[in-house]
């Protein structure tokens, strides 16, 4: 049966208060992972696509993403990893690797990471691919290292793409304690250091066949692309509606100083209404072409960098401090911009 609106709206703020809330500090000062509210989400059944067509759930859990990245875009980046791992088994035409894993991983009993950033930089001409692999009976044997792969633990699963030859290659998707994988946790970044993101070392690992998403990764990743940088929109979104908020909040600061400020948030809420509505507009088609979905995400980075920024100045002190809410924001607008497909990225491959 089909959840409410407004029954959906009820449960996530209820997850998001009890199992997010009190710990966005820790998240962003000591590495914690908020394993536990994405657990929460499958749970609830808040990831689940049953009974519905895939407008109808990318709009669902597009928005649990904004939702979650208006208090901590850390986690909802999380939350992301994991949805493009639904994908990548929603997508999948090896029907006894979904019927087995994809139930899991909606009901949040199994959570997923990626695995895709260096491949789709390979795809856009800008990287080699890390992964190698060779065909052997039953499967693959697969060797490389992927520098940064989020959203995983030890029995956590994600995709990966191999190369095969100079004009094969394959998508598979592995638990993290498969033999030959050896995860390094990486924990020096300016921020997002909760994401439980490791470099992952294949030391000929052995890929069953059943494993394998994918014999053609290069035109399956054409048909995943357009879900995976649509998941990434509202992360910016989220970042853009909480820092607005900040600015209102402080409006008054200082005499009300802050109205001569360049940046005000009038100027940002219609911008964002703007993305907002070009978003509805997109998914209002029956067909949607990736790149018009990657001009939204590109002008969601940029809004995101300005809100953030803008918060700060607004803030002013009280946002200078290392834990305050705005510098988390900003560090997180950083890494937003340099997700995968990254800004310059995205600007070379709809405008170079």
């Amino acid at each position: 049966m089909k959840m409410e609106a407004l029954n959906r709206a009820s449960i996530l703020g209820e997850i998001i208060e009890t199992e997010l809330k009190p710990y966005v500090k820790k998240i962003d000062t000591e590495a914690f992972y908020a394993e536990n509210f994405l657990r929460k989400l499958g749970e609830a059944g808040l990831l689940s696509s049953d009974n519905k067509s895939e407008r109808e759930y990318l709009l669902d859990e597009m928005e649990l993403v904004e939702e979650t990245a208006k208090t901590c875009m850390t986690t909802a980046f999380c939350l992301w990893c994991h949805l493009a791992a639904l994908t990548y088994l929603r997508h999948s035409k090896n029907e006894p690797l979904k019927t087995k894993l994809l139930p899991s991983l909606e009901k949040g009993e199994i959570l997923a990471g990626t695995g895709l950033s260096n491949p789709m930089k390979y795809y856009a001409g800008l990287e080699k691919l890390h992964l190698s692999s060779k065909k052997v009976d039953g499967g693959y044997i697969v060797s490389g290292v992927l520098p940064s792969v989020s959203n995983l633990g030890r029995d956590h699963w994600f995709g990966f793409i191999a190369g095969v030859n100079e004009n094969e290659q394959v998508m598979g998707i592995v638990p993290c304690n498969v033999q030959g994988l050896q995860l390094k946790e990486k924990i020096n970044y300016l921020g997002i250091n909760g994401s439980a993101t490791y470099t992952c070392s294949f030391q000929d690992v052995f890929v069953a066949d059943e494993w394998i998403l994918s014999k053609n990764a290069k035109e399956y990743v054409e048909e995943i692309r357009p879900a995976f940088i649509s998941y990434q929109i509202p992360l910016g979104l989220g970042v853009t509606e909480a820092s607005i908020t900040s600015i209102d909040k402080v409006c008054q600061k200082q005499n009300g100083c802050n109205q001569y400020l360049r940046q005000q948030p009038n100027e940002l809420r219609s911008q964002l209404e703007q993305i907002q509505d070009k978003l509805q507009s997109l998914y209002a088609q029956e067909n949607r072409n990736w790149k018009d979905i990657a001009r939204v995400r590109l002008e969601a980075a940029y809004l995101t960098l300005d809100a953030v920024q803008a918060s700060m100045l607004h803030n002013g002190s009280a946002g200078y401090i290392q834990d305050s809410a705005p510098s988390r924001r900003l560090r997180e607008a950083y890494f937003f911009a340099n997700l995968t497909p990254t800004v310059k990225q995205l600007e070379k491959v709809l405008n170079g």
